[in-house]
């Protein structure tokens, strides 16, 4: 890793100024436990060299998808981690004792219906009455919904099969199943790897929105912690917009996935920090509603509820 460049530096000094630091500072040494996805936060904060001069410890926990980290979450084995804003509306509607506290956006396009590339399939009506992979209550079985809907299919016009990214990676290339709903950089593998081809985007489909979520002990005892990595969050987003190479590369030496790919599912998504604002709780809630509609949530859910709306981005740096 080359040394920090200037604006690398004038962009962590910035943060250095939050409202949230001297709070940190102030309080006693404390270890947060935070969640991780395989090429997630993590790889993003060391990327960036983010958790330079953190005046507390980070206690890393790697999970291979959003539901077992909501289920460590749920069960206070974690402060925080992150995850896609469906999965964590479904657990929240179940009753954890969970609240999304900072969010991020990335392109729709990030989130695709593949196919393998010599199959004859050009349009989703090609695949009624086909085995289509995805995961349960997450953005896998909503991006397949809302396609048949506007589409104007039946729910029933393919068989969803529901199974996590790793276990859908091998049904998917063995043709145990003809299509599969994920999402980046899962996406660009199967294209640059494995000849898959993209059927369908999220494109006008979801909202493609992540969260940084925290137990509700977290948020009643560690919420400066909390607000200062929501700052380090938002600035390695901001550091790794303007260097996606780089990025790339550190990422797939953390993560040893193949840097081509990796570089390309960057250059998709294009992940931004965002405001929980009135018009986000407003997207989110039309989402949560059409999740009733899909079968992905089993009552209607008030978004705001799951919101913890006293981090504002503007204090984040």
């Amino acid at each position: 890793m080359q040394n920090t460049s200037p604006s690398r530096r004038s962009l962590f000094l910035a943060t250095a100024g939050l409202l949230a630091a001297p709070a940190v500072a102030r309080a006693a040494p404390a270890t947060l436990r935070v969640g991780n996805q395989k090429g997630g936060l993590r790889s993003l904060l060391e990327a960036s060299r983010a958790p330079a001069g953190l005046p507390y410890a980070i206690e890393w926990s790697e999970f291979p998808a959003a539901a077992p980290l909501l289920e460590a979450l749920s069960a206070d084995a974690l402060d925080v981690g992150n995850m896609g804003d469906l999965a964590f509306l479904s657990v929240f509607a179940s009753g954890a004792p969970l609240r999304a506290y900072a969010a991020t956006r990335a392109n729709p396009r990030s989130q695709a219906i593949l196919v393998r590339g010599d199959s004859g399939f050009r349009g989703l009506a090609d695949l009624r009455g086909r085995r289509v992979a995805g995961n349960r209550g997450g953005w896998g079985q909503f991006l397949v919904r809302a396609a048949l809907k506007k589409a104007g299919l039946e729910p029933g016009a393919v068989e969803h099969v529901f199974l996590g990214p790793a276990e859908a990676a091998l049904a998917f290339r063995s043709g145990a199943v003809d299509a599969w709903a994920i999402w980046e950089p899962y996406v660009s593998i199967e294209v640059e790897r494995f000849g898959g081809r993209v059927l369908l985007d999220g494109a006008g489909l979801t909202p493609t929105i992540s969260f940084l979520a925290a137990h509700e002990n977290a948020l009643r005892q560690r919420r400066p912690q909390l607000a200062d990595l929501m700052a380090r969050q938002r600035a390695g987003w901001a550091w790794a917009e303007a260097h996606l190479t780089e990025y790339a590369t550190a990422n797939a030496r953390l993560t040893r996935l193949p840097e081509d790919a990796v570089r390309r599912a960057f250059e998709t998504q294009r992940t931004r920090a965002i405001p929980l604002d009135a018009a986000v709780v407003s997207e989110l809630q039309d989402a949560a509603d059409r999740a009733v509609e899909f079968g992905l949530l089993r009552q209607p859910l008030e978004v705001a509820r799951a919101l913890d709306l006293g981090f504002p981005l503007e204090a984040a740096g």
